[in-house]
């Protein structure tokens, strides 16, 4: 299963008002586990950027101004989210300035029933309404806040990504048994799963790096009691 979690940065609230997007983050999970691939595009808006949001992200329109449009990164864009879950904190911002971009490109909007919103699956994890923000979120589930001086999308992206897995279960993802079957074709498909022979490639030194760097933040993992 692949999942992107995602964030972008904006110059204001509204795209009918005229704010475009100017960062889009991404960040790869494949059955829930970071792969260490992410994405990041910084956008030229082709327009003033508001005080109220460079005291937010720190982007400046002289930062921008040599940015890419929007245009020339939506196919890549696309093809790098193309059939996976999105996972967005308050999801319906990002999606409404997301879909404002491609409808000026007269590409369609994304899929509404592939995206998640983290914020309705805090609320039903019974966590109070004032501690629905990332930062707040963050401190419950003791992630590291340290380098969030001001918003970022890929550096938000990959702080909710932790808070993502925390909300499915915590940072040891699937480790509930297989129910027992007795339908003996599912069952030989089993033996032949745990019979085929490994891989003939090794992970990549940049996966290596990016698994350890994940597996050092699980507190007390299994394989060592």
């Amino acid at each position: 299963m692949r999942e992107i979690v995602f964030d972008t940065e904006t110059t204001g609230l509204d795209p009918n008002a005229g704010h475009r997007v100017v960062e889009i983050g991404c960040v790869e999970l494949i059955n829930h586990m970071p792969t260490g691939k992410t994405r990041q595009w910084y956008l030229n808006p082709q327009r003033d950027m508001p005080e109220e949001a460079f005291n937010i992200h720190g982007l400046s329109e002289e930062f921008l101004s040599d940015k890419p449009l929007f245009s020339a990164i939506a196919e890549d864009f696309l093809s790098f989210v193309h059939g996976a879950t999105l996972i967005a904190h308050n999801a319906n911002f990002d999606m409404r300035f997301l879909n404002a971009e491609l409808a000026a490109l007269d590409r369609p909007n994304l899929p509404k029933d592939k995206v998640l919103d983290t914020i309705i699956l805090a609320r039903g994890k019974n966590i109070g309404a004032g501690q629905l923000s990332l930062n707040a979120l963050c401190r419950r589930f003791d992630i590291d806040l340290s380098v969030r001086e001001k918003h970022g999308a890929l550096l938000d992206a990959e702080l909710l990504a932790e808070v993502y897995l925390e909300l499915i279960g915590g940072r040891q993802p699937g480790l509930v048994l297989a129910a027992e079957t007795k339908d003996p074709k599912a069952a030989s498909q089993d033996i032949e799963r745990q019979t085929r022979p490994p891989r003939n490639h090794a992970p990549t030194a940049e996966e290596a790096a990016a698994h350890q760097a994940f597996i050092e933040k699980i507190d007390d993992p299994i394989w060592k009691k």
